[in-house]
């Protein structure tokens, strides 16, 4: 299950290597799913970008947090009920495949709200959306992710909504996004997979996400997340598997060996003291980031307090 932004894409190119690394994972035998927390874009407007780039796939291959979200609602209401939608064209879509009946938030016979990013939201939809709520409307909410990428920068995304709406309903959204369990739950069961794998770029929603579902998770390093972010990680965005880029599908991942202070592998060796970590030897580089990891969070667990990252340079 691979996330796109930062994974597999950054922004309107293709992430160095990846189109290979993807069709050499589906050569192995790998059953490829992508799938992402952005509800405003259905699964072949997905796909399209992908195969653009590079990255062969069909709209059976993408999975979407509306997509999840429209499960969420059939599963409590049944089809046929009506849902005020708040949001883009990829969340109506995802609600109508759903055997739901799309309706707006003025309708008083909705069942429910369901709500995702879309540019063209009007406030004062929102507006009404937040009073329902807070009268007893059930919600149910694609996404909490507070930014989004755009062309201008960092922009703010659902999760202002969310928030907003939350905080003056006083009502918290089910949520079907990552971290939430939905997505990844709603991927397996449109794609399928004995050995389900989530692979993201993001600590607090891909790989959290994936404990919480109960999956391995592998972490590249591709997008958002650096040497600061990794050796600050809580137990919970902890990954099974690290590896620079999608190339790590294709390698063994041995076990860094922790020996007392340190941790070896590779022909590195870690030694962690006075909240500093000092590294030692050479190899490949992708063991230097699962040795560093594994000591840092060693140091993490008993102090409470991340390891300073000065002086440590990761191999190019």
């Amino acid at each position: 299950m691979l996330d796109l932004d930062g994974v597999v894409y950054v922004g309107p190119d293709a992430v160095p290597g990846a189109p290979d690394h993807v069709s050499a994972a589906r050569e192995a035998g790998m059953r490829i799913a992508f799938i992402t927390n952005n509800a405003s874009r259905p699964p072949s407007a997905v796909a399209a970008h992908l195969t653009e780039l590079g990255v062969g796939a069909g709209e059976s291959d993408v999975v979407t947090s509306a997509q999840a979200a429209a499960q969420v609602l059939v599963e409590r209401l049944g089809e046929g009920a009506r849902v005020a939608v708040l949001g883009a064209e990829g969340l109506l879509e995802a609600v109508r495949e759903a055997g739901l009946a799309v309706t707006d938030v003025e309708d008083e016979g909705a069942a429910a709200l369901v709500t995702g990013y879309g540019p063209d939201v009007l406030w004062r939809d929102i507006m009404r959306a937040a009073v329902r709520v807070r009268d007893g409307l059930w919600w149910v909410a694609s996404n909490t992710d507070m930014s989004i990428p755009t062309g201008y920068g960092t922009a703010p995304g659902h999760g202002v909504l969310v928030d907003t709406v939350s905080r003056f309903s006083g009502v918290e959204p089910d949520v079907a996004g990552k971290p939430a369990r939905p997505l990844l739950d709603e991927t397996v069961r449109r794609v399928g997979g004995q050995r389900p794998l989530m692979v993201g770029d993001r600590l607090d929603t891909d790989i959290e996400g994936a404990r919480t579902a109960g999956v391995d998770a592998l972490l590249v390093l591709t997008g958002v997340t650096g040497l600061a972010e990794l050796v600050a990680a809580r137990p919970d965005e902890r990954p099974t598997y690290l590896a620079r880029d999608l190339g790590g599908l294709a390698t063994p991942h041995e076990a860094p060996e922790p020996d007392g202070d340190s941790v070896r592998l590779g022909g590195w060796a870690v030694t962690r003291g006075e909240g500093r970590l000092t590294v030692e030897g050479g190899g490949e580089a992708d063991d230097w980031w699962r040795a560093v990891a594994t000591a840092a969070w060693a140091h993490l667990d008993e102090t409470g307090d991340p390891v300073t990252t000065d002086g440590l340079e990761p191999p190019r």
